[in-house]
C-alpha cells in the first residue's frame, strides 16, 4: 500500500543512466533557479519603505537613490557570481570558494550559512507568497500558518519527482509573473507620462526631510537589499544544466540579472509615484496593482502570479540546498545520507529534510515574513562577502591574464556586501542575533560529524585497527518463551552451527511457572541446556542481560565466541505487528550495544 502510494505521488524509479535526461535548458533553469531572486521584488521594495516611513513619507524619494544603489550592488554580484560560475565549474558556489581560498572555517561558515539561508528561503518564499493571497482574500489571514505549510508539502513532493519534471511545472507560474509585472509596470508608468497620477500623492526629489540621516539611509539600503537574495543559486546549482554547464550558468545568471533589475526598478518607481505607503494587511504590489487597474480581472491575476512565484521561488532552496548538501557530505561534514540519489535521481534525502527544516521555521514563527526576513537575508549576505574575499585572494595569488578588472569586481562586491552584512547586525540585531548562535554551533556540530567519520574510518582500517583473535568455539544462547515451532525453527538453526554449546534461557516470572516449564523441555528437548531465570520484577531483559555478560565473561577467557539466537515469528501483515509485544525487538537493540556478543535473529514466518 506503501509503495503504491509512493509510486502515485513521487512516479516510476528512473535509471542511473537516465541521469542526463534530468539537466536543465536555460529556460528550465532561470524558471527555478531565479524565482527566489525574482520574486524578492514582491517584498525588497517594501521593506524599503518600511525603514523610511519611521521618519514620514516624505522621505518615500529616498526610496529611489537607494534602488540604484541595490542595482550597483546587483550588477557587482551579477559579474562576481558569473567569475565564480567559470573559476569553479562543477559548483558549490560561496562554500568551495570560501574554503579553497580563505580556509576551511570561512568555507564552513559560508556552508553553514547558506544551508541554513535555503531553509529560510522556503520558509520566507511560502510565508510570503501566503501574504499575498491573504492580501487578496482577508477573510483567509487567520489560516495563514495552515496555508503556508501545505504548499511546502506540494512543493516537497514535486521536487521529489525529480528537477526536470518540477522545472517544467514551475516554469509556467515564474515567466507568467514577469509578464504580470511588466504589464502592470508598463500601464503604470503610461499613466505617470500621461499625467493620470497626480503629483502631489509623492514628495518631490531632492525635498529636505527633517531627521533624516545616513545610519537611517544605510538601514533601508541594506533593507531593500534582501531582493538580491538568490542571486548565489544559479553558481551553486551549475551540475544541474546541460552542457555545456558553465556556460549555460553565466547565461541564465545574466538573464536573471536583467529580469531583476527592471522589476526591481520599475515596482520601487511606481511605488515612490503612486505614494505608496506600506500597510501590515495589504502589500506593496497589491497597493500599485489596486491603483493602476482597480480590483479586476489583472488586479487578482497579478496577485495570483505574485502568491504563485512566491510561493514557488522556495524552490530555488530544493534546488540548490541538496547540492550544498552534497558537497560539505563529500567532505564529511554532515551526514552520508545527503550524497544519496532517490528513485526519481534527485537527492531526496536533502530534499525531505529541506521540506521538514521550512515547517518548523513557519510555525515556530507563524508565518511572519517580516520577522524572517532580515535573518534571510544577513544569512545570503555572509557568504556574499567572504565569496566575493576568497575570489579576491584567488586573483592576487594567481593573477591570471586579464586579472585585474576581475580583482577590481570582486573588490566592489565584497566591500558592498560587508557593508550591507554590518548594517544588517547594526540596526536588527533583535531580528538576527541568533546568527551568532547558530553559526557557532553548526561550526562545532560539522567538526564533530567529521571526527566521527575519521574516527570511523581509523578503526575499521586493517591497516589501524587491533588484530582479531582468533574464535575457538562458539556458545550459543538461545532465549524461550514456550516450546513452539519458531523455538523448534532457532534450535536446528543453532545446531547447524556447530556450536561448542546451545543453552536455551527462559525467564518466568512465577516459581511454579518455571518447575512446569522444566518438566516440558526435559521431555522435548533433554540433549539441550535449559538455564531458567527467575524474575520477581517481571523484567525478561534485564536477567538475560546479566546471564548473557556471566557467559560472556567466563567464554573470552578461552577465545570462545558468544552467539545469542533470538527466534521471532513474522505475521503474514504488517499491522498484525501491533497486536504482539516486541521483546525479541527490545533484548536485539540492548544486544546490539554488548561488546563481544553477536546477535542472529532466526524468522518464522506465519502463514495465515
Amino acid at each position: 500500500m506503501l509503495s503504491l502510494i509512493k509510486r502515485l505521488l513521487i512516479g516510476r524509479p528512473l535509471k542511473s543512466a537516465e541521469l542526463g535526461e534530468q539537466k536543465l535548458i536555460k529556460a528550465k533553469a532561470l524558471a527555478i533557479l531565479s524565482s527566489d531572486a525574482l520574486s524578492s521584488v514582491a517584498y525588497g521594495p517594501e521593506q524599503i519603505l518600511l525603514v523610511l516611513i519611521t521618519v514620514g513619507a516624505v522621505a518615500f524619494w529616498y526610496s529611489i537613490p537607494i534602488a540604484v544603489g541595490v542595482l550597483v550592488l546587483l550588477l557587482a554580484l551579477i559579474l562576481s557570481y558569473r567569475q565564480i560560475i567559470f573559476a569553479y565549474p562543477h559548483g558549490g558556489g560561496a562554500y568551495v570558494v570560501s574554503k579553497e581560498n580563505l580556509g576551511l572555517y570561512p568555507g564552513l561558515i559560508s556552508g553553514g550559512s547558506l544551508l541554513v539561508d535555503y531553509i529560510l528561503t522556503v520558509a520566507v518564499s511560502v510565508s510570503a507568497g501566503t501574504d499575498a493571497i491573504t492580501s487578496a482574500f482577508p477573510s483567509l489571514h487567520e489560516h495563514t500558518v495552515m496555508i503556508a505549510v501545505i504548499f511546502v508539502l506540494l512543493i516537497t513532493v514535486l521536487n521529489l519527482r525529480g528537477i526536470t519534471e518540477s522545472a517544467s511545472i514551475l516554469a509556467y507560474p515564474v515567466y507568467l509573473f514577469v509578464l504580470a509585472l511588466f504589464i502592470l509596470i508598463g500601464v503604470g508608468l503610461y499613466n505617470v507620462a500621461a499625467g493620470n497620477v497626480p503629483a502631489d500623492l509623492h514628495a518631490p526629489l531632492g525635498t529636505p526631510v527633517a531627521g533624516i540621516s545616513l545610519f537611517l539611509l544605510l538601514k533601508a539600503f541594506a533593507s531593500g537589499s534582501s531582493a538580491l537574495t538568490g542571486v548565489e543559486a544559479i553558481s551553486n546549482a551549475i551540475p544541474n544544466f546541460k552542457h555545456p554547464a558553465p556556460n549555460n550558468a553565466a547565461k541564465t545568471l545574466l538573464a536573471m540579472g536583467g529580469l531583476l533589475a527592471l522589476l526591481f526598478s520599475g515596482i520601487v518607481f511606481l511605488a515612490y509615484d503612486y505614494g505608496i505607503t506600506p500597510r501590515v494587511e495589504v502589500t506593496v504590489v497589491s497597493q500599485i496593482a489596486e491603483h493602476t487597474f482597480g480590483r479586476n480581472f489583472m488586479y487578482y491575476f497579478i496577485q495570483g502570479t505574485t502568491a504563485l512565484i512566491l510561493i514557488l521561488a522556495a524552490n530555488t532552496g530544493y534546488s540548490a540546498f541538496p547540492l550544498l548538501a552534497v558537497n560539505l557530505a563529500k567532505d564529511k561534514f554532515i551526514p552520508r545520507m545527503f550524497t544519496i540519489r532517490g528513485d526519481r535521481l534527485g537527492y531526496s534525502n536533502g530534499i525531505i529534510i529541506l521540506g521538514i527544516l521550512s515547517i518548523i521555521l513557519i510555525i515556530a514563527f507563524e508565518g511572519q515574513t517580516e520577522h524572517l526576513i532580515p535573518l534571510y537575508a544577513v544569512g545570503v549576505f555572509i557568504p556574499f562577502t567572504l565569496s566575493q574575499t576568497g575570489m579576491i585572494v584567488k586573483w592576487i595569488r594567481q593573477k591570471p591574464k586579464g586579472w585585474i578588472p576581475k580583482l577590481i569586481i570582486n573588490s566592489i562586491g565584497a566591500l558592498i556586501s560587508l557593508i550591507v552584512t554590518l548594517m544588517f547586525f547594526l540596526t536588527k540585531f533583535a531580528q538576527i542575533w541568533s546568527v551568532l548562535v547558530f553559526l557557532p554551533l553548526i561550526i562545532f556540530v560539522f567538526h564533530r560529524i567529521k571526527k566521527h567519520y575519521e574516527s570511523v574510518g581509523d578503526q575499521l582500517s586493517i591497516t589501524t585497527c587491533e588484530p582479531i583473535i582468533p574464535i575457538e568455539g562458539n556458545v550459543i544462547i538461545l532465549p524461550v518463551a514456550g516450546i513452539t515451532h519458531v523455538v523448534e525453527s532457532s534450535i536446528h538453526y543453532a545446531q547447524s552451527l556447530a556450536a561448542k554449546q546451545i543453552i536455551a534461557v527462559y525467564v518466568p516470572f512465577e516459581r511454579e511457572d518455571a518447575v512446569l516449564f522444566e518438566e516440558k523441555w526435559s521431555n522435548w528437548k533433554p540433549d539441550v541446556r535449559l538455564v531458567t531465570l527467575h524474575s520477581p520484577y517481571r523484567s525478561v531483559i534485564q536477567p538475560l542481560l546479566k546471564f548473557v555478560d556471566t557467559v560472556q565473561r567466563k567464554a573470552s577467557e578461552s577465545n570462545y565466541q558468544v552467539t545469542v539466537i533470538i527466534p521471532q515469528f513474522i505475521p503474514k501483515k504488517g499491522w498484525h505487528n501491533i497486536l504482539h509485544n516486541q521483546t525479541s525487538l527490545m533484548i536485539r537493540t540492548r544486544l546490539l550495544y554488548r561488546k563481544n556478543v553477536i546477535v542472529t535473529t532466526v524468522p518464522y514466518h506465519l502463514k495465515k
